[in-house]
C-alpha cells in the first residue's frame, strides 16, 4: 500500500477547506503534530484554480476540470466558454455563442455529455449536446475525462464531459445568494423588433437539517439573453468566361442578413442529500430547464451568376493570381427582399436518485436510476416581397459586387430603393415553390402562374428524445498490497429519439387566380419601418412582422410533405437498449518504493438498436409512405488501464490504454428510404435501389494510448506535458450496402425480381486511421516569484493535433471538429477584493457543421479564430467594507476583438461561404450572499 505522508502543500490545501475530496482521501494519513502548517486561505478565482488542480492532480484518470467556488460562480458566463478554456479543449460558436466542444480533434458527436455521472439526451439531430441549455449558473463544477474507466456510464472516443450540481451536505454554512446579470450587445438594434440588452438572475439556497443529516440545495435561474450579427452569406461560386476567353469563379448568389436573436431560458434545479447514518446515504436531483432561442433576420437575397441577369464580361474585375471574378455588374435583375423569424423552444427534465449503502467496513452498494427528456420545437419562417410575382414581372435592378481583401463578403451597389413599401410588396419575386398540390389548389397548371405562388415557407421539424438508465454497483475493499478495492457492476439504458420533419408552403390570403393574381402590399399594422443593409450596401429595406400576420392567418398554408419526399427521409425514430456489465481494479501499491496508483478493468456493452422511418414512393406526384423498420444487435469488450506513479511528493507520470467507442449520428443509422426500382441489375446483381440512413450503422472504434507527465509545483501551481495517440477503425463515411427486400415485389409488374437483395447508399462502416498529438500546460502563480505579486497569475495551454485517416477507398479525410492548433492563455489578478482576468482562446482552421438549406446538416471549412475576454470583479468583504460583507461586483467584455466567425466555399480566400460579425457584449453583474 502506498504510504506517502501528506506533503506541507497538501495539508495546507486541506486546512484551506480547497482540497478535493479525493485529494483528501488519497493524503489521508497521520500527521506529524509538531509540525507547523501553514494554512493558505484564498477564495473567489484562484480558490476555483486550487480545487480544479487538486481535481486533476488526484484522479485515477487523465482529466480537466472547472470548479465554481460558489454555485452560480463558474469563471465564464456559459459552461461552454468555460470549457473551450481547458488543455485541449475548444469551441464552435453558433450565432455567436459557444455551444459545440471538440476534446483533442474530436467533434462534439465523438465525446458523450453527462450530468451528475449520467448521460444526457440533446436537442440537436443528433448526440452532440448544446450547452447553451445548460445554465452555468447552478453547476458547481465540470471535469472532463481524456482517458476512460472502466466504471463511466458514458462512452466517447474523444472523452466524457461530466457536469455536477452541488452536493448540500458538502457546504459547511447556510447558503442563501441572489445573482443579477445587465447585458448589453455593442450593436445598436439591428433590427427593429430585435434586443440589444438582457438580463439574467439566480437565486439559490443551499441549508442542512436534523444534526446535518438532511441537505437541500435549491436553485432559480432566468435569463433573457440578446445576441446581434451582420451575416453574409453566399449561395456558392459558379465558373464564368473571362473577357480574355478563360474561366474564373464568380459569384452565384448571396443571401445576406442582419439578425437579432434572444436566447430565453428559465431553469430550476433541486437537490436533496440525506445521510441517516454511517451506513446509508442518498441523493435525488432534478433539473428542469424551459429553453427558447428566437431569431429575427432580415436581409435582401441577390442571385448573380445564377440568376437572370445578364453579366458582360467586361463589367468583371479579374483577380488572375486568385482566379476570381472580384467585382461584376448584372444588369435586369429580381431580388428576394426577406422577413424571416425563427423560433426554437425546448424542455428539458432529468432527475436521477443515488443511493449508497455500506454492508460492512468493507463492502458498499449503489443503485442509480436517472431520467432525462427533450422536446425540441423549430418553427422557422421566410416571407418573401419584391417588386412582382415570378421572374419577369416588376421592375428588375442593376447590381454590382465587389468583393473586399478582408475575407468579409462583397459590397453591393443598387439602383432601386427597397425601403419603398409602395415599390417592395409581399408575394414570390422568383419562381420558386414547384409544386403540382400548390398549382392545382390555385388552378394555375398551365398558366403564368405555374410554379410561383411561393410567398414563403415554414420550416417545423420537432424533436423528442428520451433515456431512461439504471445502474446497480458494489465496492468490495481488500487487504491487498497492489490492489486497494475491486467495483464491478451492471446497467442498462434505453433511448429513444423521434424527429418528424414537415414543411409548408406560404400563399398570400389575398391571391386568386384570375381575379388577384399579383402581389399584397404590407398592412399598416404589421410595418415596423426598416432595417438597414449598409454593411452589404444595400441601404435600407422593409421591415414587417410576417409572425404576426402568418398567426392573423394573412397566408394561406400547404403541407410540402404532400409532393416533396424529403420530409419522408428526414422523419425517423431511433431506440436503443444499451447493457453494459462491467469490473474494475483500484491499484494502490509500491513499485520500487514509489507509490502507483489507478486502475484496470473490462467493460462489457451489448447494445439493440431499432431504427423506424418511412419508405417512400410517388404515385401521380404525390408521395404515399409506408412504415419500415430495422433491427440490428451487436456487441464490444471494452478493456481500460489508468496508472499514476508518483516520483516524489510534487512529480508524477500517468499512462493511460483503453478501447473505447463513439456510437454513430442518429440522422444517418434512421429507417427512413426512398427505393427506387430498376428495370436493369446495377454491378451487384441487385434491382432496387435505396437511398437513406443505414439502421445497421455500428460504432467507431479507438485503441487510445496516453503519456503525461505532472509537476504540482506550488498550490496554485502546475505544469505538464502529455503525448496522445488514438488508433481508429472503422469510421463511418459515405458508401453502399447490402439491404434485403425479400418479398417486394417490381411496382410496374407486380413480379419478385430475381434477387432479393438491394442496393443502399448511405453511411457506411470502413476506412480508419491515427490520429496523435500532443498537449502543454501551465497555471503560474507569480508570487513564487516575490511576494509582491501575490494574487497574480497565468493559465496556458497548447495542444497540437494531426491525423492520418483514409475512408474505405482510400481517399484521404479531415475529422470534423480537428483543428491542428489550439491554445489558451488567461493571465488574472485576485487580491484583497480585486479581481481582473483577461482570456484568449485560439484555434486553426477545421471543418465543422452548420445547419443547411431545411435545417440539414452540412459540413463547410471554418477559418481560425481568436478570441479575447476579459472581467472586472470586486469582492466588499474582502476589500475590507464589513457593512457591504456578501456583496460582490463584476464587469465582463466578451469577444473584445470582435473576431468575426468565417467558412470558405473552397480553398480560395475569397469564396466566403459565410462571415457573421458578432460584435461585442458587455456584462454588468452583481452577487449577494446573505
Amino acid at each position: 500500500m502506498s504510504m506517502f505522508k501528506p506533503s506541507m502543500l497538501t495539508l495546507a490545501l486541506i486546512g484551506a477547506g480547497v482540497s478535493s475530496h479525493t485529494a483528501y482521501a488519497a493524503q489521508e494519513k497521520k500527521v506529524d503534530s509538531d509540525k507547523k502548517v501553514e494554512v493558505i486561505e484564498v477564495k473567489g478565482f484562484r480558490a476555483s484554480v486550487i480545487e480544479s488542480i487538486n481535481t486533476k492532480r488526484f484522479s485515477s484518470e487523465v482529466v480537466e476540470s472547472i470548479s465554481a467556488e460558489d454555485i452560480g460562480k463558474l469563471p465564464d458566463s456559459s459552461i461552454a466558454e468555460s470549457i473551450a478554456r481547458l488543455p485541449g479543449l475548444t469551441a464552435q460558436r453558433l450565432d455567436g455563442r459557444a455551444s459545440k466542444v471538440s476534446i483533442r480533434g474530436f467533434g462534439e458527436n465523438e465525446s458523450a455529455t453527462t450530468f451528475n455521472g449520467r448521460e444526457q439526451v440533446s436537442i440537436s439531430d443528433n448526440r452532440g449536446v448544446e450547452f447553451d441549455l445548460y445554465p452555468s449558473e447552478i453547476m458547481s463544477g465540470v471535469t472532463v475525462y481524456k482517458t476512460p474507466s472502466a466504471s463511466l456510464e458514458a462512452e466517447g472516443i474523444a472523452g466524457v464531459i461530466d457536469m455536477q450540481t452541488v452536493k448540500p451536505l458538502s457546504v459547511d454554512d447556510r447558503v442563501v445568494q441572489v445573482n443579477g446579470q445587465y447585458e448589453q450587445t455593442s450593436f445598436d438594434k439591428l433590427n427593429p423588433d430585435g434586443n440589444d440588452d438582457g438580463f439574467r438572475g439566480t437565486v439559490s439556497y443551499i441549508d442542512k437539517f436534523a444534526d446535518d443529516t438532511i441537505g437541500v440545495a435549491v436553485a432559480l435561474s432566468t435569463m433573457t439573453s440578446p445576441n446581434q450579427e451582420k451575416r453574409w452569406n453566399s449561395w456558392g461560386y459558379p465558373e464564368f468566361e473571362g473577357s480574355d476567353g478563360k474561366q474564373y469563379s464568380i459569384l452565384g448568389g448571396a443571401k445576406p442578413f442582419v439578425r437579432s436573436s434572444t436566447l430565453e431560458r428559465d431553469s430550476a434545479m433541486l437537490v436533496l442529500e440525506a445521510s441517516p447514518n454511517d451506513q446509508l446515504s442518498m441523493v435525488f436531483d432534478a433539473l428542469y430547464v424551459d429553453f427558447k432561442d428566437e431569431k429575427i433576420l432580415r436581409g435582401i437575397e441577390i442571385p448573380f451568376a445564377w440568376g437572370q441577369g445578364a453579366i458582360a464580361a467586361s463589367s468583371a474585375t479579374i483577380d488572375s493570381e486568385s482566379g476570381f471574378i472580384s467585382s461584376a455588374v448584372t444588369q435586369g435583375q429580381r431580388v428576394v427582399v426577406r422577413n424571416d423569424y425563427e423560433d426554437r423552444d425546448a424542455e428539458l427534465t432529468s432527475f436521477g436518485f443515488n443511493a449508497n449503502y455500506n454492508v460492512s467496513e468493507t463492502l458498499s452498494v449503489e443503485l442509480d436510476v436517472s431520467h432525462s427528456s427533450v422536446d425540441r420545437k423549430v418553427w422557422s419562417l421566410e416571407s418573401y416581397s419584391g417588386t412582382g410575382r415570378g421572374d419577369a414581372r416588376g421592375v428588375a435592378d442593376n447590381l454590382g459586387y465587389t468583393f473586399l481583401d478582408s475575407n468579409t463578403g462583397a459590397q453591393f451597389s443598387h439602383q432601386l430603393d427597397y425601403s419603398d413599401y409602395n415599390l417592395i410588396q409581399i408575394g414570390g419575386p422568383l419562381s420558386w415553390g414547384w409544386s403540382s398540390a400548390l398549382n392545382e389548389k390555385y388552378g394555375v397548371v398551365g398558366t403564368d402562374y405555374e410554379n410561383q405562388l411561393q410567398d414563403g415557407f415554414i420550416n417545423a421539424p420537432t424533436i423528442d428524445d428520451e433515456l431512461n438508465a439504471i445502474k446497480l454497483a458494489a465496492k468490495q475493499a481488500l487487504e491487498n498490497d497492489f490492489v486497494d478495492s475491486i467495483e464491478f457492476g451492471i446497467s442498462r439504458r434505453e433511448r429513444e429519439k423521434t424527429k418528424v420533419s414537415e414543411g409548408y408552403f406560404m400563399t398570400s390570403g389575398e391571391f386568386s387566380y384570375p381575379n388577384n393574381p399579383g402581389m399584397m402590399m404590407v398592412p399598416e399594422e404589421y410595418r415596423l419601418g426598416s432595417a438597414n443593409l449598409d454593411f452589404i450596401g444595400m441601404g435600407n429595406m422593409i421591415a414587417y412582422d410576417s409572425r404576426r400576420m402568418v398567426a392573423d392567418g394573412k397566408f394561406d398554408l400547404l403541407a410540402e410533405s404532400l409532393t416533396n419526399p424529403s420530409h419522408a427521409t428526414k422523419s425517423w425514430s431511433v431506440d436503443e437498449e444499451v447493457t453494459a456489465a462491467y469490473i474494475q481494479a483500484n491499484i494502490d501499491a509500491d513499485i520500487a518504493g514509489l507509490p502507483l496508483t489507478g486502475n484496470a478493468g473490462l467493460r462489457y456493452v451489448k447494445t439493440k438498436q431499432t431504427g423506424k422511418g418511412n419508405a417512400f414512393n410517388s404515385v401521380d406526384g404525390k408521395v404515399v409512405t409506408s412504415p419500415t423498420m430495422v433491427e440490428h444487435d451487436y456487441s464490444h469488450v471494452l478493456p481500460s488501464l489508468n496508472l499514476s506513479i508518483a516520483l516524489d511528493e510534487t512529480q508524477t507520470i500517468r499512462f493511460g490504454v483503453a478501447k473505447t467507442i463513439s456510437r454513430p449520428r442518429l440522422d444517418e443509422m434512421n429507417a427512413s428510404i426512398n427505393a427506387t426500382y430498376n428495370q436493369r441489375p446495377d454491378e451487384n446483381g441487385n434491382y432496387w435501389e435505396v437511398n437513406g440512413g443505414n439502421p445497421t450503422l455500428e460504432p467507431k472504434e479507438s485503441v487510445g494510448l496516453d503519456l503525461t507527465y505532472e509537476n504540482y509545483f506550488s498550490a496554485e501551481g502546475y505544469f505538464s506535458v502529455a503525448v496522445f495517440q488514438k488508433d481508429l477503425k472503422p469510421w463511418v463515411f459515405d458508401g453502399t450496402y447490402e439491404i434485403d427486400m425479400t418479398g417486394v415485389v417490381d411496382p410496374i409488374s407486380g413480379e419478385l425480381p430475381p434477387n432479393s437483395t438491394g442496393s443502399g447508399l448511405g453511411k457506411v462502416n470502413g476506412g480508419g486511421g491515427d490520429l496523435w498529438g500532443y498537449e502543454v500546460a501551465l497555471t503560474l502563480p507569480f508570487n513564487m516569484f516575490h511576494d509582491s505579486l501575490e494574487g497574480v497569475g497565468l493559465m496556458a495551454s497548447h495542444t497540437s493535433v494531426k491525423s492520418d485517416i483514409e475512408d474505405q477507398n482510400g481517399n484521404e479525410y479531415d475529422l470534423p471538429g480537428l483543428s491542428d492548433r489550439i491554445q489558451s492563455f488567461t493571465l488574472y489578478y485576485e487580491n484583497n477584493g480585486f479581481q481582473a482576468r483577461a482570456s484568449m482562446r485560439k484555434r486553426s482552421a477545421f471543418k465543422g457543421d452548420v445547419y443547411g438549406l431545411g435545417f440539414d446538416t452540412v459540413q463547410v471549412d471554418i477559418l481560425g479564430e481568436t478570441i479575447w475576454d476579459a472581467q472586472l470583479g470586486y469582492d466588499f468583504a474582502e476589500g475590507g467594507f464589513d457593512q457591504l460583507a456578501g456583496l460582490s461586483m463584476s464587469l465582463q467584455v466578451q469577444n473584445i476583438t470582435e473576431e468575426p466567425f468565417t467558412a470558405l466555399s473552397g480553398d480560395n480566400p475569397l469564396q466566403v461561404r459565410d462571415y457573421q460579425d458578432y460584435g461585442r457584449t458587455y456584462l454588468l453583474g452583481f452577487s449577494y450572499k446573505f
